[in-house]
């Protein structure tokens, strides 16, 4: 089994930094992200749906209005992949399209109170978790964790993530 005791050996220096210490962060980036969708997971199990579904109710819950363009945009998936997961969405009635006002061939997505509904216990077991973890970890580990993961965003995608978490 593999030694995830990562905290007992971080140096102070990242020059410190062995291939051993990379590994295992990404070891228990791995781990955490399995655990962290675990309980999203299970709910969508529950009506057919998968990781995908999750991330567009997300998006459109926390964007209302967001474009169908846009949406592609944030996830990066082909349009076909999107029109699949967006048309079960749309049918099952967790999902509305919306015309737009100025430009008619814009589609805007909106939660249905079925989608609200369906985000929101998605959600609950993924802030219970962040917020557990916060609390384990302390205020200063929290601010790490959170400078680490910008610095893992692509630094030419930095501002448009940033301001899309920090409109939020």
């Amino acid at each position: 089994m593999v030694d995830l005791n990562l905290s007992a050996r971080l140096p102070d220096e990242i020059s410190d930094y062995s291939e051993t210490d990379i590994r295992k962060a990404i070891e228990l980036l791995f781990f955490a992200y399995r655990d962290f969708t675990s309980g999203p997971d299970n709910v969508l199990a529950e009506y057919g749906y998968g990781r995908a579904h999750h991330r567009v109710i997300h998006f459109v819950g926390r964007n209302p209005g967001i474009t169908v363009q846009q949406l592609l945009g944030i996830l990066r998936i082909t349009k076909q992949s999107l029109s699949r997961v967006l048309g079960s969405l749309v049918r099952d009635g967790y999902v509305e399209q919306r015309q737009g006002k100025r430009d008619r061939r814009m589609r805007h997505l909106h939660l249905t109170d079925q989608g609200v509904a369906l985000e929101a216990a998605c959600s609950a077991p993924q802030r219970d978790r962040v917020r557990e973890a916060f609390e384990e970890a302390g205020p200063e580990a929290v601010k790490g964790y959170a400078a680490v993961l910008r610095a893992l965003v692509d630094p030419d995608d930095r501002s448009d993530v940033f301001s899309l978490v920090e409109d939020g």
